[in-house]
This record gives structure tokens, C-alpha cells and sequence, in this order.
């Protein structure tokens, strides 16, 4: 397997600037998933990894060797669509060998690499058949096997389970994942799909906008979020916000958020006193609370919602909308009133101009705000 450096590479269409240049190591047999929303630019910067775009500039490096003015065709990649892409007319076998005999290599070759493919996918019974014959979770396996009879330097996956239903994505997750750990390939992956991005990656690098907003490991992205867009992406349900004014220690008056309905505490920070602050809590974290505990809250139950494994509760703060999830059934009720706890030691911080991470003051360490780096290191 192979490493794949992107040195400042970015990407315009005339005047529109999609991507703007980023610096990425990813090292040999490293799992790295691309996140984030639609039109961020992960799939244009996968497509200029793969050569099916040409980079505006920068430098693209594929086991040291730049890239940028070698076909697609010779860098030795093999990538796997969201469309499958396969060939109606042949058979699964057919599909999985045909980029090898367009190679003309040999018939043993071919056999030995379909057959080991096959056995790899559990795909072993199904090669005589046709694409038409198979579940979309067989099709996409069958593409994935066509990519791996190649020999490929690396994998490139472009949203390949967006088509496929939440049974057979959960199912196609599982596979990837023990693929990868068997094969040891570098892989890229790309999603909008956050649950996807923390069950696969080794490193996430989550875009927003064209720009790297952070990179790292999944638990570096969801403990420590660099930003409030990190912050919101990763996760789910999503992190509940609540901005206010910074309110800092004085005459016996701890610090504290001053917000349209409530006064959360905080850590001492280092900004001025009155300074615009978004406080992050992720609902697993917000705790059932009695009226008279020291910074409880009190809040109007919108919507409840069973999952199953777990209940969703949808809770007002005047116009704030926040979320608690509890494990197993709750007795809540719509337009009961009840009050929550939001633990001082798994608040997010953020500025609310810039929506950069606000790091508590020395003096104000809490482990739970600042005891993990931040993740953001590029190799």
C-alpha cells in the first residue's frame, strides 16, 4: 500500500474557488474519511486524488511519486461509486475481471484474483449471475471486488452506501470495516454521513465550505471539537447550543453564562467580562435535575421521541431549543415542565463571532474541557 500526500492542493471552476489548498498526509494503510456537508469539496478532492479532476494547484503524491499530470488509468488506484457502476450484461465474475482482461493478463491470474475476491465479499455463489439478479448490498460488493482483484495502491470510495437502505448501510458498514482491517489498504473514504465517519476512520477530516475545519481521530472530533461546525456536525443526536454573555467572577458571583433565560456556570475564561459565548452540551449529557439543584434549569417538554435503545426529548429554554437523550423509557410527557442539569465538565465552549473553541483559563481547568488535544494535526 502506498502513502498519499496532498501538498496545498486546490480547486477553482473559473472564478468559484471549490476547494481551498489543503495540506493532508495520509499515511500507508490508514483509513481517513472525508466528512461533511453537501458541497464542501470532498468529492472534488477525492476525484483530483483519483485524476478524474485536474488540481488548480498544489502537488498530489502517491508513494512519494507526484501524480498531477498522470492518467487515472496509471496511478494504480481503484475507486468504488455510489452508483455501482457495473455492467448490465455481464455476469458478477465478468464485472470483477474486466479492468485485468483489458490489461490482458493472464487467464490464471484473473481466476485466482476473482475467486479470492468472491470468497473475501461472500460473493462465491452469486458470480454467475447479472447485476439485475442481486440486492444493492450484493452490487456494491460486487463493486468493491471488482476494485480489489486490482491490486490497487489504494481505495477510493465516493459515498458508496448513500444508495442503499439504513439495514443493508449499517450491514455494508461492518463489512468495510473488517475488509479494510484484512487488507491493510490505504483507503479514502467519503460521506456526509457522520455515523459512517466515526465507525470507520482511523482520522476524520471534516470540511466545511471548501476548508479543513479539523483533523483527527473520531473520539478527537467529537470530544474536542475545533469549532461550533465540528461541534455540530459530529454526533448524533446533534450538540445542543445556548448563547449568551460572558460573565466573568466577581464579588463572590462565580463565572457564568448570562443567557436570555437562564445562568449556566463556567469555567474562568480568558476574555473580557460581557463577551459573546456559545455554550455546547451533546444531550447524552444533559442530566434529569431537582428544582432546587444548584444550576438546574427549567424547561418545557416539546416532543418525545422512543428509539428503542433509548429516548430522544426535545425540551424548550424560552427560544432555545435544546435535547436530552436518556437511556430506556422516559415518563416525560409533552408540556410537562421539568428541569435538567447541564454539567459544567462536558460544556463545549465557543466564540460566537468567529465559532473557534474557547479553551477555559488555567486557573479553570476542567478535564472534561481541556484535557485531550485538539486533533488537528495534519500527520
Amino acid at each position: 500500500m502506498a502513502t498519499i500526500d496532498l501538498d496545498a492542493v486546490a480547486k477553482s471552476f473559473g472564478p468559484v474557488h471549490v476547494l481551498e489548498p489543503v495540506d493532508l498526509k495520509i499515511r500507508s494503510g490508514e483509513f481517513v474519511v472525508l466528512v461533511g456537508p453537501s458541497g464542501c469539496g470532498k468529492s472534488t478532492l477525492l476525484r483530483m486524488i483519483a485524476g478524474l479532476e485536474e488540481a488548480s494547484s498544489g502537488d498530489i503524491r502517491i508513494a512519494g511519486e507526484r501524480v498531477n499530470d498522470v492518467p487515472p488509468k496509471d496511478r494504480n488506484i481503484a475507486m468504488v461509486f455510489q452508483s455501482y457502476a457495473l455492467y448490465p450484461h455481464m455476469t458478477v465474475a465478468q464485472n470483477m475481471s474486466y479492468s485485468l482482461k483489458l490489461r490482458k493478463t493472464a487467464k490464471e491470474r484473473i481466476a485466482e484474483a476473482v475467486k479470492g475476491a468472491a470468497e473475501t465479499l461472500g460473493l462465491s455463489k452469486l458470480t454467475e449471475r447479472r447485476p439485475r439478479a442481486l440486492s444493492g448490498g450484493q452490487r456494491q460488493r460486487v463493486a468493491m471486488g471488482r476494485a480489489i482483484v486490482r491490486r490497487p495502491r489504494a481505495f477510493l470510495f465516493d459515498e458508496p452506501l448513500s444508495n442503499l437502505d439504513a439495514r443493508l448501510r449499517e450491514q455494508m458498514r461492518a463489512e468495510i470495516k473488517k475488509l479494510h482491517a484484512r487488507l491493510g489498504a490505504t483507503s479514502i473514504y467519503v460521506t456526509h454521513d457522520q455515523i459512517e465517519a466515526m465507525t470507520l476512520a482511523d482520522r476524520i477530516v471534516a470540511l466545511d465550505a471548501g476548508k479543513i475545519q479539523q483533523i483527527g481521530t473520531p473520539l478527537d472530533l467529537y470530544g474536542r471539537p475545533a469549532n461550533r461546525f465540528v461541534a455540530g456536525f459530529i454526533g448524533s443526536p446533534a450538540m445542543n447550543f445556548v448563547s449568551g454573555t460572558y460573565r466573568a467572577a466577581a464579588a463572590g458571583r462565580p463565572p457564568h453564562l448570562q443567557a436570555d433565560h437562564a445562568a449556566l456556570p463556567l469555567p474562568d475564561l480568558d476574555q473580557p467580562d460581557g463577551h459573546a459565548v456559545t455554550v455546547g452540551i451533546r444531550p447524552e449529557h444533559v442530566l434529569v435535575a431537582d428544582g432546587d439543584t444548584p444550576g438546574a434549569i427549567a424547561c418545557g417538554v416539546e416532543l418525545v421521541e422512543p428509539t428503542g435503545m433509548g429516548t430522544i426529548v426535545h425540551l424548550s429554554l424560552g427560544d432555545v431549543a435544546l435535547k436530552a437523550y436518556r437511556p430506556g423509557y422516559t415518563e416525560w410527557t409533552a408540556g410537562q415542565r421539568v428541569h435538567v442539569r447541564l454539567p459544567l465538565e462536558h460544556m463545549h465552549l465557543f466564540d460566537e463571532a468567529s465559532g473557534a473553541r474557547i479553551e477555559p483559563a488555567a486557573s479553570g481547568h476542567s478535564p472534561g474541557l481541556s484535557e485531550r488535544p485538539a486533533g488537528t494535526k495534519l500527520d
